[in-house]
């Protein structure tokens, strides 16, 4: 007896979304004995150029996030507020990053990658110096919440724009090195500060901060000039009838990811900026450091974040997006636990476990930007990774608001402990989700 079997069209593919490629086999490790870079050199000169804007619009992003963190302490004493005042202006930048990023999503898939990077990254160029001209607390509250439009569009729109160039093989790697400007812009940001701080008053060196939030302004220059589209990828997105549409994340089985995958952003961004938030604040206020001083424990955090983001994209390509994200979720829990219950006086121990706790809590990030681009299809890429890690990024953000009040009972160090129950969300969330290493984005 015979039997016929279906040619799948087209339109079968675009209806069930992305489709694992037959090789590797899912659980294979990649193949071994490449060269040092074998991901960036596979880029292709387009490739490296699109990586080049992308690494530099999330590193000046970092850049620009991280001058309230710093900074917090003096604008908290310039405008007289309380610590869940204070905490209320990461979380407003966090929570409007949601409505930024998925309007960037909507335009990435709409307009193209390249032309939506350049205006998300102006955007928080533009009213992050903004910051630096308020006159009270209201006006802060409000630039900053606009910053955060741009803040939450620049990383998706710029990680779709590069592993739509990277191969299957390589794109966990190419993402975590995406990733890892997160931590050249922190350091960036650490550099500024200690010296503003050190040669400036505090009442002037805030506002100093923001005024050097211009920098992306030069990058928008190189972007235009030099990045443009996947060109498979700007194909698919111009034949595409449905594009850049909300609908359609939420149609039939997309519908499913996109709800795990929103309650897997929410669990991991909820511990990181938990920390990203509060970290400079405890060291300052609970174990005593100077503006120097706590640029030193910086470093080492910062240090073991950067390696981390590298060493995540290495493992998220051999072991799964899905496994090193348990794996650096559990471990970055611990480090949290660890970290704020170090003894008074112990102050080598915190400079000493501050690489670990930087190294965890930013390698479970770098198979993100695969992870998010590989659940969906590319008419909707845009939109449902815009979407789906900034409303994890908004529902997060709730975090360090819920320390800055806990703080005044709890103390800063106590109060972090939060930031361990997001990483146990996060876990859960994955069982709700297929492992997608070896699919090919077209």
């Amino acid at each position: 007896m015979s039997t016929t079997r279906k040619t799948p069209t087209s339109q079968d593919a675009a209806s069930a979304g992305p489709q694992p490629q037959l090789q590797p086999p899912e659980g294979e490790p990649p193949r071994g004995g490449e060269r040092p870079f074998a991901w960036l050199r596979a880029l292709g000169p387009r490739g490296r150029r699109a990586f080049a804007g992308a690494f530099g619009g999330y590193a000046l992003d970092s850049y620009d996030f991280f001058t309230l963190p710093l900074s917090m302490v003096a604008i908290a004493a310039y405008f007289g507020l309380d610590s869940g005042q204070t905490g209320l202006l990461t979380t407003v930048t966090l929570v409007v990053s949601a409505v930024g990023g998925a309007l960037a999503g909507i335009l990435a898939d709409r307009i193209g990658r390249v032309r939506a990077l350049m205006i998300t990254v102006m955007t928080y160029a533009v009213f992050t110096v903004a910051c630096g001209f308020a006159t009270d607390y209201g006006t802060l509250l409000v630039f900053r919440a606009l910053q955060g439009l741009g803040f939450g569009g620049e990383w998706a729109v710029g990680a779709i724009l590069v592993a739509e160039y990277a191969s299957a093989r390589h794109r966990g790697r190419t993402l975590g090195g995406v990733q890892s400007a997160w931590a050249a812009g922190w350091a960036l940001a650490v550099v500024v500060y200690t010296l503003v701080f050190h040669f400036l008053d505090p009442d002037t060196a805030w506002r100093v901060m923001f005024w050097t939030g211009a920098l992306p302004a030069l990058l928008v220059v190189y972007v235009r000039r030099n990045v443009r589209d996947a060109p498979e990828a700007e194909r698919i997105r111009r034949a595409s009838a449905r594009r850049g549409s909300f609908a359609e994340i939420f149609r039939s089985r997309l519908g499913r990811t996109t709800l795990f995958a929103v309650l897997l952003s929410t669990g991991v961004q909820g511990g990181y900026y938990t920390l990203a938030t509060w970290v400079p604040t405890y060291l300052k206020t609970e174990r005593g450091l100077t503006v120097v001083g706590t640029g030193g424990y910086l470093a080492f955090l910062i240090s073991g974040a950067f390696i981390g983001y590298l060493t995540g994209g290495y493992l998220t390509d051999r072991l799964g997006r899905k496994r090193n994200i348990a794996l650096f979720a559990v471990l970055s829990a611990v480090c949290i636990v660890a970290y704020t219950n170090i003894p008074a006086g112990a102050d080598g121990l915190v400079l000493v476990l501050g690489f670990p706790l930087g190294f965890c809590m930013s390698a479970i990030f770098s198979g993100f930007g695969s992870f998010l681009a590989e659940l969906y299809p590319t008419s909707v890429r845009g939109t449902g990774q815009g979407f789906t890690y900034n409303t994890g990024r908004a529902v997060g953000a709730f975090f360090p608001t819920l320390v800055g009040f806990l703080a005044g009972s709890w103390g800063v160090g106590g109060a972090l402990v939060f930031g361990a129950v997001g990483y146990g969300i996060a876990v859960l969330a994955l069982l709700g989700l297929p492992e997608t290493r070896g699919r090919e984005l077209s």
